[in-house]
C-alpha cells in the first residue's frame, strides 16, 4: 500500500486532462457551427455533465487502483493511466483546433482501446474501480462513432 499521494496524483492528472480539454474545446467556433452533425449528436449541455462525471470517476478509480496495487501493478497501471489521459487530452485539440475530424476519430479509437485496457487492469485490483471506469470506456466508444460520423458528413 502507498500513501494518499497516489490518490492525489491520479486526481491531479485527471484534472489536468479536463482543464486542457476544456480550454481547447470551442463549440462556438465558426468551423464547428458549420459542421453537419448526425441525428444522434447529444445536446451541447450533455458534454459538460457527462465529462464532469467521467473525470470524477477516472480520478477516483485511478487513485483507488494505484493505492491498492502491488509495486508492479502500480507501475504498470500508472503508465497506462498516464498514456490514457494523454490520449484523452489530445482529442480536443485535434478536433477543435486542428479541424481534423478523421484524425480525431482514429485518436478516439486508440483512446477507447486504452480505456478498455484501463478497465481490465483496474478489475485485477478493484472491481469498484473497474466499474467506475466502465462508463468512460462506453463514452469513448460512443465518441469514436460520433467523431467518425461527423468526419464522414464533412
Amino acid at each position: 500500500m502507498t500513501t494518499s499521494s497516489d490518490r492525489i496524483g491520479a486526481a491531479v492528472l485527471a484534472a489536468g486532462s479536463a482543464l486542457v480539454g476544456g480550454l481547447a474545446t470551442d463549440p462556438g467556433s465558426r468551423w464547428f457551427r458549420g459542421l453537419s452533425t448526425p441525428s444522434f449528436y447529444p445536446p451541447p449541455q450533455a458534454f459538460g455533465i457527462v465529462w464532469s462525471a467521467l473525470y470524477t470517476g477516472i480520478a477516483w478509480a485511478g487513485g483507488e487502483v494505484l493505492a491498492r496495487s502491488d509495486a508492479q501493478q502500480r507501475h504498470d497501471f500508472a503508465r497506462a493511466y498516464a498514456a490514457n489521459l494523454a490520449l484523452n487530452t489530445a482529442w480536443t485539440p485535434l478536433f477543435f483546433r486542428a479541424h481534423r475530424p478523421w484524425l480525431a476519430t482514429l485518436e478516439s479509437a486508440a483512446l477507447t482501446a486504452s480505456t478498455v485496457d484501463l478497465v481490465r487492469r483496474a478489475d485485477r485490483v478493484s472491481r469498484p474501480a473497474a466499474a467506475a471506469l466502465a462508463p468512460y470506456a462506453a463514452w469513448t466508444a460512443f465518441a469514436t462513432v460520433l467523431s467518425g460520423a461527423i468526419a464522414r458528413r464533412n
